[in-house]
């Protein structure tokens, strides 16, 4: 299967617009932002647990992150309620599930052999550090290897333009992103390919998720 599969152009998503989709397994569904492969497949998606839906134990061979968007994530190794970054490394193991009901943003087989430390970062308390502009905050979430990272735009903050080499996928968790292209409401979903260049800015304020350089190749 194949879902904008093609790194060399650009996609931008709101997945509000997208249906949900039944999984393999019940109670779990998903809206599928891009993917690469059939049940294991290199992919991007966003997920929806029902309460009480379970995952059986499985292996992430190239590893996962899972950003919890709404609900609580639970494994045998904790819960992870919204706002918590899971960075599953390759070779992983677990069998998550929810007792209330969840909805992730997911990422499948992106990572590589820099990453090999599991990692579990809770954004709501973490620390935000000073960006590049006025008016722009970081917080790195995953700190092995080029990292993806959510950034928080205060209203009326501009970026300066750039170019990004090995392309950069945004999804935006909270306000409004913009940028000469188009404005993007919380749930959309940007993959600009390798050497594309923006300008981009927030009149009204935002938080992103944002990972960079991974784009070189399907």
């Amino acid at each position: 299967m194949d879902v904008n599969s093609d790194y060399s152009k650009r996609v931008v998503i709101d997945h509000h617009d997208l249906p949900w989709a039944k999984s393999p397994q019940s109670g779990v569904e998903r809206k599928m932002l891009d993917r690469i492969g059939d049940e294991v497949a290199k992919a991007t998606s966003i997920v929806r647990y029902q309460p009480g839906a379970r995952f059986p134990l499985h292996l992430h061979k190239l590893g996962e992150e899972i950003l919890v968007l709404d609900g609580i994530l639970s494994d045998e190794m904790g819960d992870y309620p919204a706002g918590t970054y899971i960075m599953n490394p390759p070779g992983s193991a677990h069998a998550p599930y929810t007792e209330s009901g969840c909805i992730l943003f997911v990422k499948l087989r992106h990572l590589g052999v820099d990453q090999v430390v599991r990692e579990v970062l809770d954004t709501q308390s973490a620390e935000w550090f000073q960006g590049m502009v006025p008016g722009l905050t970081v917080m790195p979430l995953m700190r092995q290897g080029s990292g993806s990272t959510l950034v928080r735009w205060a209203p009326q903050t501009y970026f300066n333009p750039h170019q990004h080499f090995g392309g950069e996928e945004i999804f935006v968790v909270e306000g409004v992103f913009e940028d000469e292209h188009g404005r993007y409401p919380t749930g959309s979903w940007i993959r600009s390919p390798h050497m594309s260049r923006h300008q981009p800015f927030s009149k009204e304020g935002c938080t992103i998720f944002v990972k960079t350089g991974h784009l070189m190749q399907s």
